[in-house]
């Protein structure tokens, strides 16, 4: 993704002044990030909480991506609203995914007095893929819970449990992303799919997200970026 951002952003007319790595992590400090305008934090769940955190720190707007690390979401939200910094952070980027979002959640309550109907979901990704279910996964399946009332939870297997959202997982290389949510009757199915065709689609949506932070004070999505409203 790293390498994928840097083109996108140097075909829009960036410059990309630093990049940081397990090679030089001694250069993520102050004297390096003073003049950087933005930040793209694309690690792993294991880095991208202290990464985003130091960024602030040191008053640099940060746009994440990074997924598995939200359990410390709240905190990093409290420290950019302490430190009058800047925080985008999405679990994905791609334009087309975003949109999707909106489909979801606008089909679940469609779907809300229609019990006739099952629902559940399966994400493809990568064999790289650190995390199961995806990040994005899981923002579907909480959207499905909150707009949807029959589902409590979502879970990462078959289930037959009518109150469990069940999210299947699958990893197949080279999948960049593959996302469906499904629901089935004895007569019927309804699915909204969202294929990725390659890593191209996230990374311009980083870059879109860095270009609409920087300069602006607060906690924005790609809601904020893509002009969707609330």
């Amino acid at each position: 993704m790293g390498k994928t951002i840097e083109q996108v952003a140097l075909s829009r007319g960036h410059q990309v002044s630093l990049k940081i790595d397990l090679d030089n992590t001694d250069e993520f400090n102050a004297v390096k990030l003073e003049p950087i305008d933005v930040a793209i934090e694309f690690t792993s769940p294991h880095t991208a909480y202290s990464n985003v955190l130091k960024c602030l720190e040191l008053n640099t707007p940060v746009v994440c991506g990074s997924t598995g690390w939200l359990e410390n979401l709240a905190s990093v939200e409290k420290k950019c609203k302490d430190s009058e910094g800047s925080f985008l952070y999405a679990s994905n980027f791609s334009v087309g995914v975003n949109i999707f979002f909106e489909l979801n959640k606008k089909l679940a309550q469609l779907m809300k007095d229609q019990g006739q109907y099952d629902i559940s979901m399966r994400e493809i990704h990568h064999t790289q893929k650190k995390d199961a279910p995806s990040g994005t996964a899981i923002t579907i399946a909480e959207q499905i819970i909150a707009n949807h009332g029959s589902k409590k939870n979502w879970v990462n297997h078959v289930t037959s449990t009518p109150t469990e959202l069940p999210i299947i997982s699958e990893r197949i290389d080279p999948y960049p992303g593959l996302h469906e949510v499904t629901y089935r009757s004895s007569v019927d199915e309804i699915t909204i799919l969202h294929n990725a065709h390659s890593r191209d689609g996230f990374a311009l949506g980083a870059v879109l997200a860095a270009e609409f932070i920087a300069g602006k004070k607060g906690i924005f999505t790609m809601k904020d970026v893509l002009g969707f409203g609330n």
